[in-house]
């Protein structure tokens, strides 16, 4: 039976080349995007290679629509075997300082790496826990472990994420279902972060050098965690 991969928050970047690489393998691939427009571009690169994707407008901030668009991939695809989760917020949304966070700082981050993933996982786990097999893969920074003021907002809700994936591992961890979060400290070739960062170099703090990477070599780190099953966490991009 042909599998199929939903990646919400598909974007050029981390989105293209996870699916890139899943679709080399025989998968369908699930778009998921906020931007229809956008959506049925990358369906259409995809298609190019040879890859049966179909795109699926929502806002992943809106749990409604991530529960309907859940419904909408089941019903085109049926079963969702792997699902990624690798919304990802503007460098624009970080908060200058620590001492400048406040609530209205955390709520993007808030809303977009710690209730969206929080979503997904609840409208897919259940399925998959009856079925005994699953994936469930989640996306991360380094702002949490590595001190980085200008991204405190999103370091702090990305600390929260990790704590509850960390758990939902130990949960169900004989459900046949793998949990899978990889930790990027890198800037991804294609994406909307590295664009936003060519153009407006003043939003990186002088002296802070980012490693780059290629959209499929993260791809490849994500088909290696689905394959393998191994650790919770895989980190990429940071000093030894």
């Amino acid at each position: 039976m042909t599998k199929t991969i939903a990646i919400f928050g598909f974007g050029p970047g981390l989105g293209m080349g996870t699916g890139r690489r899943f679709g080399r393998e025989g998968f369908r691939v699930a778009v998921i995007g906020r931007n229809p427009d956008k959506a049925k571009q990358h369906v259409e690169e995809l298609a190019a290679e040879g890859i049966e994707a179909a795109a699926f407008p929502a806002d992943l901030t809106d749990e409604a629509q991530l529960r309907r668009v859940v419904d909408d991939v089941t019903s085109r695809f049926g079963q969702i075997d792997v699902a990624l989760h690798g919304a990802a917020g503007d460098m624009a949304d970080r908060i200058p300082t620590t001492l400048d966070v406040d609530a209205a700082g955390l709520r993007i981050p808030l809303e977009l790496k710690l209730y969206s993933p929080i979503w997904m996982t609840r409208a897919l786990a259940p399925a998959m826990i009856e079925r005994g097999e699953g994936t469930l893969l989640y996306s991360s920074g380094s702002s949490d472990r590595h001190p980085m003021p200008y991204l405190s907002n999103f370091g702090i809700i990305l600390g929260a994420q990790r704590t509850y994936l960390q758990q939902l591992r130990a949960e169900l961890a004989d459900t046949g279902i793998y949990i899978g979060l990889l930790n990027i400290g890198v800037l991804i070739s294609n994406s909307k972060a590295e664009r936003i960062v060519d153009e407006h170099p003043e939003l990186v703090p002088p002296g802070v050098e980012i490693a780059r990477m290629s959209n499929d070599e993260l791809g490849e780190h994500y088909w290696r965690m689905y394959t393998e099953r191994a650790d919770l966490e895989v980190e990429v991009g940071f000093p030894d």
